[in-house]
């Protein structure tokens, strides 16, 4: 491919990483780029900067699918629900009866970037065997841009079932469109080929901290803007049902912060760490001291409590949630979509939350008997003028008070892709499948220190951790005399950190915790993009289409939506949970 296609301005998708990418004068020719947006191949891929924009451009483009994504992933499950302002296009994903005529049926623009990082792919690899990436810069680049598109295919298979897998690139796009030149593989086999490549990489940490791709500004890491491959790699034997190396990608992941000088990261970096009563400086479901039984104690602030995940800036404790977030800039494009999908004051309000969504969070009881769960209609949704509103992506941009526009005329906002609290779900699921029966449910509901802190042990140095091999090996312990702090001292788990009464196992212990796990989805991760997957990952491996068909069912159903049973018996056969792949030329 002698020619590389880049989205003129798209690159600059963060003024951090502009600035940061601008101050270094071997990249300027490569984003200043002319009319046609076409480079070639003389004028790029001359060092390890241009290797830099590249990667940069690529994750600029990338950001012009995160609202696909988020509908896709949210509208198709049993979440999310159009309004009446949403055309066609949409009701018929609610319903499950897409047309080849839906701009959604038409898989082109994963394929657009999927070229693009075979492309880059191909190129990082003659620049190391000349030399123009040394061994270290290559690994890293390689690696990232080799998962980003192990990423993008499976998002491609979750949605479209059987899809061809290239990883050449190619001159004409389009020739992807023609099954003769190149068929359709099962989505299980898909995977397999994921799994393999994705492991044969050389490099599954971050970007180093001196990469130049990595800066800091006020204690925020600009290597959070690049997928995590530790996070991927479980993902991917997780769908494999590879549980162990799963859950050992997982906690790796989960470790980050070990070895940390700095209290924050060392105790708090994706551990779902524990509240702070006296200041609420915290991640968690909390109230105002000594109003614990009063409703309107609850902290309900940008800067303070579990509200504040989406909201606060992107500081140390923004940190110790978020593992992979992409933000949007108001001066540069693309443009946030997030506020045209979900606002009532300034946007086209096409989705809402449905109503199987608030049912579940009101069939919740905090720990102080109040019968809510406030992660839903107090945080991830409002009610404003009479109208539910998905409010995650809008703390930024609605005035608390007033809930209007701060600023018309200002949409940051983030694209959330991966934090803490799915990688514990996650790695909880992975376990839960390993027999880890305790462990994952401990993770699930009250944290490790709760579980493991036996009373009445004779020797308290042996409690408070779950003596298990890696991966299932964590340490909470606590002690003053003499004084200690195990890696894992303040983890609540998710449903502690949440306030909320725990789960108990009914039955069958790995189908009981598995379900509640998947709920727990549902009600601490809802309408940021995980839910499908969920439903299609859990449903495939237990070769139960009703697990998935029943959530839909009920959304649909509950909506008085004289479809609903008709839903239920087309997802009753799992070839009807994809959508049709019609490769259209033209949008």
């Amino acid at each position: 491919m002698k020619t590389m296609i880049i989205k003129n301005i798209q690159a600059k998708f963060s003024l951090i990483v502009l600035v940061a990418l601008l101050s270094l004068t071997s990249c300027q020719d490569f984003l200043e780029v002319e009319p046609q947006d076409k480079l070639n191949e003389n004028q790029v891929y001359r060092d390890v900067f241009d290797a830099d924009a590249a990667i940069v451009g690529l994750y600029g483009k990338l950001m012009g699918l995160a609202g696909k994504y988020v509908v896709l992933n949210e509208l198709r499950a049993d979440l999310v629900s159009p309004t009446d302002n949403a055309d066609l296009t949409f009701q018929e994903l609610h319903e499950h009866s897409v047309s080849v005529s839906n701009p959604y049926a038409n898989p082109k623009d994963f394929y657009e970037l999927i070229n693009n990082c075979n492309d880059i792919l191909k190129n990082f690899e003659l620049m190391r065997a000349d030399f123009r990436l040394d061994p270290d810069e290559f690994n890293e680049r390689y690696s990232d841009i080799g998962t980003l598109r192990s990423w993008l295919y499976l998002q491609l298979g979750m949605h479209y079932g059987n899809v061809p897998y290239i990883t050449n690139p190619i001159e004409n796009i389009n020739d992807i469109g023609d099954p003769d030149k190149f068929p359709k593989i099962p989505f299980d086999q898909l995977i397999d080929e994921l799994v393999a490549f994705t492991e044969s990489l050389p490099y599954t940490d971050p970007y180093s901290g001196d990469s130049s791709l990595v800066i800091n500004v006020d204690g925020y890491n600009t290597a959070k803007f690049f997928i995590n491959k530790g996070c991927l790699l479980g993902d991917l034997q997780l769908w494999k049902g590879n549980y162990l190396e799963a859950a050992s990608h997982y906690k790796n992941v989960m470790e980050t912060g070990t070895g940390s000088g700095d209290i924050t990261v060392l105790f708090d970096t994706y551990r779902m760490g524990s509240r702070n009563v006296s200041t609420n400086d915290d991640l968690c479901v909390g109230y105002l001291r000594f109003r614990e039984q009063d409703a309107t104690g609850l902290v309900d602030s940008n800067t303070q409590g579990w509200r504040s995940i989406f909201a606060r800036s992107k500081d140390a404790r923004w940190n110790t949630e978020w593992i992979w977030s992409l933000p949007f800039d108001s001066n540069f494009a693309p443009k946030n979509p997030f506020i045209d999908l979900f606002s009532n004051q300034g946007g086209s309000y096409l989705l809402k939350p449905s109503q199987r969504a608030i049912d579940l969070w009101k069939s919740q009881k905090q720990r102080n008997d109040i019968p809510y769960d406030a992660r839903g209609e107090r945080f991830s949704y409002k009610v404003i003028n009479n109208q539910e509103v998905i409010m995650k992506y809008l703390f930024r941009y609605l005035d608390f008070t007033s809930q209007l526009p701060i600023d018309e005329f200002v949409r940051d906002g983030d694209w959330f892709l991966y934090r803490a609290a799915k990688l514990h779900l996650r790695f909880a699921e992975a376990a839960n499948r390993d027999g880890q029966y305790r462990l994952a449910n401990t993770l699930l509901n009250n944290g490790i220190q709760t579980e493991y802190g036996v009373p009445g042990e004779e020797d308290v140095t042996d409690i408070e951790q779950t003596h298990l091999p890696f991966p299932y090996n964590f340490d909470a312990r606590q002690g003053d005399f003499p004084y200690f702090r195990g890696d894992w001292h303040r983890n609540e788990g998710v449903r502690g950190r949440a306030y909320v009464q725990f789960k108990e196992v009914v039955g069958d212990s790995l189908i009981s915790i598995e379900d509640n796990l998947i709920e727990e989805g549902a009600l601490e991760l809802a309408f940021e993009g995980n839910r499908w997957g969920d439903l299609v990952r859990v449903a495939l491996r237990r070769n139960d289409p009703a697990f998935l068909a029943d959530k839909i069912y009920e959304k649909l159903s509950k909506e008085g939506n004289p479809n609903a049973d008709d839903v239920h018996s087309k997802l009753m056969n799992k070839e009807n949970w994809y959508l049709p792949f019609n490769w259209k030329e033209e949008e």
